[in-house]
């Protein structure tokens, strides 16, 4: 395990180490920050007939907890797609956050969960999920918006094999399920997750918007590994250069 750690650490270019620490952190704050504010506010439940007729399934708590994994090798991987294209996913994955806070605040949201009957593994993981994770800050799914950002966030990308990229559409639908089965989410939750992602990465991919983040990590970034990190931008340029000439 602790092989597999250091190999994907070595596999993150140094133009994205930061970037990506301020995605996680900004997530954070969004997600626990505005739980705090909203809690005392009125919360709406957008319940529907499609939401009561999907069984619970506990064994789904497993992709639900899992896709963490997934979420860390494919921000790693999609960093490493050069230091533009990694600039553009951050500042996609930045405004999608900041939505889905604007949504926690604005129109808070919460369920009501089943209860739980049975003794087994799965269901008890679940019923710790439930202690643990109040049904607040449901609309937009984070988990869904993360989820399907793996996935196109490498959608287009040749050089990652497309049978990686075709596992990485299904796991973001296996996550969607798992939030649906385990009643952590319903499905506009859903639906907004995915609108919302696309809608960010669209913009995120055809603005310039991305270039005020790149002066802001560059300076920081530069601060941070020194030498390092200009040696880096030298070697991704070494290679564009070398790329063209063939």
């Amino acid at each position: 395990m602790k092989k597999f750690w250091r190999r994907l650490a070595d596999a993150i270019p140094v133009y994205a180490v930061l970037p990506l620490i301020f995605c996680f952190t900004v997530n954070c704050i969004v997600y626990w920050g505005t739980g705090l504010i909203a809690g005392p506010l009125k919360h709406y439940d957008f319940t529907l007939a499609f939401d009561e007729m999907v069984p619970l399934v506990p064994g789904f708590i497993t992709v639900y907890l899992g896709c963490y994994l997934f979420w860390v090798i494919n921000y790693v991987l999609i960093g490493a797609q050069g230091k533009e294209h990694c600039l553009r996913f951050v500042s996609a994955d930045l405004m999608s956050r900041l939505i889905c806070g604007l949504f926690y605040l604005v129109l808070p949201t919460t369920n009501v969960r089943p209860e739980l009957v049975g003794g087994d593994l799965w269901t008890q993981l679940l019923g710790f999920i439930y202690a643990i994770d109040k049904p607040l800050n449901l609309f937009p799914s984070i988990h869904c918006v993360v989820s399907w950002f793996c996935f196109i966030g490498i959608r287009g990308r040749k050089n990652v094999p497309k049978a990686y990229r075709i596992l990485s559409c299904v796991l973001a639908i296996l996550v969607f399920v798992s939030t649906q089965v385990t009643k952590q989410h319903y499905i506009v939750d859903v639906v907004g997750a995915v609108a919302i992602a696309e809608l960010t990465y669209f913009i995120g991919f055809h603005t310039s918007l991305y270039r005020g983040l790149a002066g802001f990590f560059d300076k920081i970034t530069g601060k941070v590994f020194g030498r390092t990190y200009f040696d880096s931008l030298h070697e991704e340029n070494d290679g564009k250069s070398r790329a063209l000439d063939a």
